[in-house]
């Protein structure tokens, strides 16, 4: 027990002395990917610099388009149903006006990283194990990764990792389940002076929708969240609007949840309709972001790694709960103190993972021009290169003790059940209702 210890421990300083060799043409690839912020699903440059990152590496084999134009996916190793497979995650997609705001260049470095880190280690004691790098674009609007889960792009990993640039580390944060929905109404133009009986108001029934929704506020759990704009309210005040359009956003902690509230909120838009003899459409979006599924032991592995390497990891949980003050991730277009929503959840529900956070040097919010400074700044790759450590340092920890990956397997089979447990029970309770 000693000795496999002992073996575990200098593959770990391994690790890290390899990402530590790596950290020149790693920053390069960071700061290319930062130097040129594109959106989500036309990430080409971006794209491009990444494959052609892992092309010139010795031993991958990279599949340039995989299931999406502007995903990739590298994979070094011999892949076998009877061996584990160890996926990496790598986002690179930026925000509009103020790009890389959210740090997505670092998440990319920090992907590809750990998979130099691993490969190394395992090319020298552990024969060719499989380990997967997967580009997923479209974090910030539209939720590629959804849409790769759809392909059965991870039909074949056993654990994936990632993790994402905060104000600090931590191995947890309580990202919650979202899905956009678009409403439209239409009715009749006419004068609104001369003959407005003549007319149908698609505009009083997008006041009566906003007011119903407000309204529905009061019996809404704490946690719930639904927050939207009037996008088209008519063309001049001396026309009956014949057309109006709301968008809002959804969100509960957990996909259960969810369903209840998108039920609930339906009765808000289509009622609007009713009163006011409009036609209204319904246009849910997609892609719907589940909440992330957690793995204790996932992320209790990850801390011990990372306290190993000097991190000061945030733990509280009501601190945690609450997110808000520098845990204020605008991941998806989110406002101070409330929750926020990633498309990892849903890959969570998938394969066993984590994606935790951590500090960058720097107590700049996400979503703000500061923090693309901060993103690109040579001060971060210190922080950048030991969470890819830490992340590396975890997957080897599971890939050599099968116990432990039994162990995260069992924790993610019974956390999938309870949520899928709990997601049949809504259902049954809204049949009844309804």
């Amino acid at each position: 027990m000693a000795d496999r210890a002992e073996l575990l421990l200098e593959l770990k300083q391994r690790v890290s002395q390899c990402i530590e060799e790596a950290k020149a043409k790693l920053h390069t690839l960071s700061k290319d990917i930062w130097s040129c912020p594109e959106l989500a699903y036309e990430e080409s440059r971006s794209h491009d610099t990444l494959v052609a990152f892992f092309s010139q590496e010795e031993g991958w084999n990279v599949d340039s388009h995989f299931k999406l134009h502007t995903a990739f996916r590298a994979t070094w190793g011999a892949e076998s149903s009877d061996r584990v497979n160890v996926g990496f995650l790598c986002e690179y997609d930026a925000l509009p006006g103020i790009g890389h705001a959210c740090g997505h260049n670092l998440i990319a470095e920090v992907g590809a990283a750990a998979a130099l880190g691993l490969k190394a280690v395992l090319e020298d004691a552990h024969g060719k194990l499989p380990l997967t790098v997967l580009g997923t674009p479209a974090e910030e609007d539209g939720g590629g990764k959804i849409d790769l889960l759809r392909e059965g792009a991870f039909d074949n990993m056993d654990v994936v990792f990632m993790a994402h640039p905060l104000q600090d580390d931590a191995p947890y944060l309580p990202l919650v389940a979202e899905h956009d929905v678009t409403i439209k109404y239409r009715g009749k133009a006419s004068h609104a002076s001369a003959y407005p009986w003549e007319g149908i108001n698609a505009l009083d029934a997008a006041v009566l929708c906003y007011n119903n929704l407000s309204v529905l506020r009061q019996q809404m759990k704490p946690d719930w969240r639904v927050h939207g704009i009037i996008k088209h309210g008519g063309v001049k005040p001396n026309i009956i609007p014949a057309y109006t359009e709301l968008e809002y956003y959804l969100r509960t902690p957990s996909r259960a949840e969810l369903h209840v509230l998108k039920a609930k909120a339906e009765l808000c838009f289509r009622s609007a309709a009713v009163a006011t003899g409009c036609e209204v459409e319904v246009e849910y979006a997609r892609n719907a972001f589940d909440n992330i599924l957690r793995n204790t032991t996932l992320e209790d592995l990850y801390e011990n790694n990372g306290k190993a390497l000097a991190m000061e990891f945030t733990t509280d949980e009501e601190v945690l709960s609450n997110a808000s003050g520098f845990f204020q991730v605008l991941l998806f277009c989110t406002f101070p103190g409330s929750t926020c929503s990633t498309d990892f959840g849903n890959v969570s529900f998938v394969v066993p993972g984590i994606h935790p956070y951590f500090y960058i040097g720097s107590k700049a919010l996400n979503h703000t021009e500061e923090y693309t400074v901060a993103s690109g700044d040579d001060r971060a790759q210190f922080f950048t290169l030991r969470t890819a450590k830490a992340l590396a340092m975890t997957a080897l920890d599971v890939l050599l003790n099968p116990e432990l990956l039994q162990k995260v397997k069992q924790e993610f089979t019974e956390a999938k059940l309870k949520e899928d447990r709990t997601l049949t029970g809504e259902h049954t309770e809204l049949s009844d209702k309804h």
